[in-house]
């Protein structure tokens, strides 16, 4: 089922780095955020070591970027936890620490060749007590426990990767599966973070990361990162700049794909429509969506909200019914009971206001919340956070970075800075002001013209005609007009008591239209109804 490997270790040479040389690295570099992710990673592996003995925890190790990263992580949380239990003063050397800890290392047959070539090279540089497995990972595992005292196993999980939804630093294994704790030293780090530390660290990783892949999984379903592809006319044979050359870490995943014979230097973007609903289908219909705002502000008369009616407006204007408005005070609860009755009963609900770092800042964990989920780092948003406010960004849980598990779709859009949020059925806008509004609201409908995001369907049509009667004198004629055309909304106002009445007339059909005017102006006297400037 599995077996030892063990190696002796060697002696100390170029490729080789010291424990202690991982730590100085670190407190040499000018990377601030650097040298947070590391100081949070290195405090969570002391934490693990103290819960737990030696013989009580395991390193699962798969040859990939975030595995080495985890194995120097733990290298060096290890040696600086055993100076703290040293009697020596804290001048224990690097040759006195042995790395003791079992190393679980999956084979699998359609792993890459140079993945099994650095694994065994690795184990063999720092004497590694590697266990390899040739099982499917669950069964793998219950053998394992069975034989071995093990109670945690360290993993190279960070949030974006697919297992990682509900996971935490310190997180018991699901449900069904061999009972022992998941440790996460690296659940927080992005993309960035992974190559700045092997960089700086100046740590050996697997060489297909210097042939453009950016994420490995199975031969079967991993290729060369496109985004790192170098064209070159003269050459038919395709090259790739290496993995830390990548700018933008959402795109890491984006060689993992069946392959094709078709060549891999193609468009990233596919001009595919997986939209919600089709467009055609549904123009001469009516969606209705719910637009909230969130601000105390609003509640207080401090500030006039102008976003509401704005977004009234423009969901008129593609054929939309606003069925529910509501303004809400800065409160996580009240976020998400409004959220959670409206996204089951409208098609779309859009909450404005409430999104940033600020207390009073509390829509996406109200929207959170009304999903049943957690706020968690979001690796993709938290990039672009990182080019926009630079080093105002940092820290391990950057507020502003996290947004609902599992559930937010980030849309991208070449004239925003930061793109729109979209949780299922909700969309999230950071918008403050009307220009700011008009500016998501015209690459929302560009987006929508492209994928599909939501249903533009025909406009509503509206006329307005006006009486100097009073409201007792046309009460009876209007409801009776309300029974005549049920598919029109037919509504009442005046701009002042003294001013005259304002009949409006709103639907999706002009000749229905015309005849509800026609059928009101029967109902009076010659010129006691006419249209409204």
């Amino acid at each position: 089922m599995f077996n030892l490997y063990l190696l002796a270790p060697l002696e100390i040479s170029a490729v080789k780095l010291k424990k202690m040389e991982i730590d100085e690295a670190i407190r040499e570099s000018d990377d601030r955020r650097l040298k947070t992710k590391y100081n949070n990673a290195i405090y969570v592996v002391r934490r693990a070591l103290a819960l737990y003995s030696v013989e009580e925890v395991a390193l699962s190790f798969n040859g990939g970027k975030d595995s080495t990263v985890l194995l120097h992580l733990l290298r060096a949380g290890y040696f600086l936890h055993k100076r703290e239990q040293s009697h020596s003063n804290g001048v224990l050397t690097d040759h006195e620490v042995a790395f003791p800890i079992r190393t679980i290392y999956f084979e699998s047959p359609s792993a890459f060749p140079e993945i099994n070539s650095f694994t065994y090279e690795t184990a063999t540089t720092y004497g590694l007590q590697m266990d390899i497995i040739r099982l499917d990972f669950k069964s793998g595992l219950e053998a394992l426990l069975e034989a071995k005292p093990i109670r945690a196993i360290f993993l190279g999980v960070r949030i974006g990767d697919p297992t990682a939804v509900g996971q935490e630093q310190f997180s018991p294994s699901s449900p069904g599966w061999p009972p022992f704790m998941r440790v996460n030293p690296i659940l927080d780090w992005s993309y960035r973070d992974v190559w700045a530390f092997l960089l700086a660290c100046k740590i050996p990783y697997c060489s297909l990361y210097d042939q453009g892949y950016t994420s490995i999984g199975s031969i079967h379903d991993t290729v060369p990162n496109a985004l790192l592809c170098v064209n070159n006319s003269s050459s038919s044979k395709e090259k790739f700049r290496p993995a830390y050359l990548l700018s933008d870490g959402r795109l890491e995943r984006a060689g993992r794909a069946k392959k094709f014979s078709l060549p891999v230097c193609r468009p990233a973007y596919p001009a595919v429509s997986n939209g919600m609903i089709s467009v055609d289908s549904n123009k001469n219909s009516t969606l209705t969506a719910t637009v909230i705002g969130v601000g105390d502000e609003i509640l207080f008369g401090t500030v006039e909200d102008e976003l509401g009616p704005s977004l009234c407006r423009k969901l008129h204007s593609i054929g939309w019914s606003v069925s529910q408005t509501a303004v809400l005070r800065n409160d996580v609860d009240s976020v998400a009971e409004e959220v959670e009755r409206w996204k089951s009963t409208n098609d779309v609900v859009f909450i404005y206001g409430g999104v940033g770092p600020l207390h009073s800042d509390v829509t996406l964990a109200g929207v959170a919340k009304a999903f049943g989920v957690r706020l968690a780092p979001d690796e993709e948003f938290e990039e672009y956070l990182r080019h926009l406010i630079g080093d105002h960004c940092t820290g391990d849980r950057n507020e502003m970075a996290q947004l609902p598990e599992g559930i937010t779709e980030l849309l991208h859009h070449e004239k925003l800075s930061v793109p729109l949020i979209k949780c299922q059925n909700v969309f999230i806008l950071t918008a403050t002001n009307v220009t700011e509004l008009d500016k998501e609201w015209d690459c929302l409908i560009e987006l929508t013209r492209s994928s599909g995001l939501l249903v533009l369907m025909e406009p509503f049509l509206s006329k307005r005609m006006t009486t100097n009667l009073s409201d007792v004198e046309a009460a009876q004629a209007l409801s009776k007009l309300c029974f005549e055309f049920p598919d029109l909304y037919i509504g009442c106002y005046r701009k002042s008591r003294l001013a005259p009445l304002i009949i409006s007339f709103e639907g999706k059909d002009q000749t229905r239209l015309e005849s509800a005017v026609e059928a009101l102006s029967k109902k009076f006297p010659a010129g006691q109804i006419s249209e409204a400037n």
